[in-house]
């Protein structure tokens, strides 16, 4: 909405802009050179000019603003770089030698002709090296580190409460909403526009699984930003020369300083190599699951036979596989087995067990 007014308001002025060089530029120039050519009547010539200027605007406008935008976000990305101390001092030091520069105007701009000109030029070297000379002698002005310890002790809370970049694949999971609800995340969620215009592609795709999953996501990010006492910022800000989602998703968290949540092993690899510190999603489930040494007593359903001969497949209610020697015979049943060992894998975790025996005692049970 604000970009419209905006590109309403640049076309007025190029209009405005159009009717003013048509109206009295256009028609003294060409008297000037004395062109053998019939000037229009000022009106016709005006209107001429002022629409033809405010479609020009009109046009430009979008990429002017997606420059300046840029140069803003830019600038915003090397001020955060600036310590809070060093930019006091600049405007400081810049203050003290404007108001030198406005005494020594009265006096030099009293000489002739160049005067003006000179006090300025003098007015803006003045600003230039007393800025330069107080950051040069920074450590001189120590003695006003008090006033800046409220402003350093804020800055460094709120750079404890990092962000945390959300990806599609953690929003379609689902489980970021337990993780929300247990209190562990700490920080500002952000869900990136790129990452939630994604998401809207995926629910209006024509495939059924596709659509499910993308409406799924967009559930649960409202159940989000209303249910969970964490907070939700969404990040309007987009890249026109990157075009993959991930690697928007990278640049944003470095730009952020903030932490990407993904269960994308790709995304995943690449933050790694860009130095992004990453969330994994499967990662915390696999470090949260319970730990199950060998000898140890459990339950479990069998559901199906496993790949090698007799054997029996169960799962637990994490989704952790049990593999259980001779427990193809009893599939559908429900069985007291006896651990035997468990092995960690890159998909997660299996373990292996045998059916419990009959009178048979745990080693270590009361």
């Amino acid at each position: 909405m604000g970009r419209k007014v905006l590109r309403i308001i640049m076309t007025l002025v190029g209009a405005v802009i159009g009717l003013y060089l048509t109206n009295s530029l256009v028609p003294t120039f060409i008297q000037a050179i004395g062109a053998p050519i019939a000037v229009p009547a000022p009106s016709s010539l005006s209107i001429f000019g002022g629409v033809l200027f405010g479609l020009l605007f009109y046009f430009i406008s979008p990429v002017m603003f997606n420059r300046v935008a840029h140069f803003f976000a830019w600038c915003d990305s090397k001020l955060k770089l600036v310590p809070m101390q060093d930019i006091a001092l600049a405007v400081f030091g810049l203050i003290i030698t404007l108001l030198i520069g406005a005494f020594l105007y009265i006096p030099i701009s009293r000489i002739p002709v160049v005067g003006p000109y000179l006090s300025l030029v003098v007015s803006l070297m003045l600003a230039y090296y007393g800025v330069r000379f107080i950051l040069h002698r920074k450590e001189d002005f120590s003695f006003l580190a008090p006033l800046f310890s409220l402003a350093g002790r804020n800055t460094a809370a709120r750079a404890n409460r990092s962000h945390k970049v959300l990806d599609t694949s953690a929003i379609i999971d689902g489980r970021i909403i337990d993780i929300c609800k247990t209190g562990f995340l700490e920080g500002t969620i952000v869900v990136a526009g790129f990452v939630l215009e994604e998401l809207r592609h995926i629910a209006d795709s024509p495939d059924l699984l596709r659509r499910n999953r993308g409406r799924r996501g967009l559930d649960i990010l409202n159940k989000i930003q209303k249910e969970m006492d964490t907070p939700v910022k969404i990040q309007e800000t987009d890249y026109d020369d990157v075009t993959d989602v991930d690697s928007k998703l990278v640049r944003l968290a470095q730009e952020l300083k903030g932490k990407v949540i993904t269960n994308d092993f790709n995304l995943n690899k690449v933050c790694e190599l860009q130095g992004v510190p990453v969330l994994n999603i499967n990662e915390l489930a696999n470090a949260v699951k319970p730990v199950v040494l060998p000898g140890e007593e459990m339950t479990a359903q069998v559901i199906k036979g496993g790949k090698e001969a007799g054997q029996g497949v169960a799962y637990l209610d994490d989704g952790t596989m049990v593999v259980i020697e001779g427990g193809k015979k009893h599939i559908g049943e429900t069985l007291e087995v006896l651990v035997t060992s468990v092995l960690q894998t890159a998909a997660g975790r299996m373990i292996f067990a045998r059916p419990k025996l009959a009178g048979e005692r745990v080693s270590g049970a009361k």
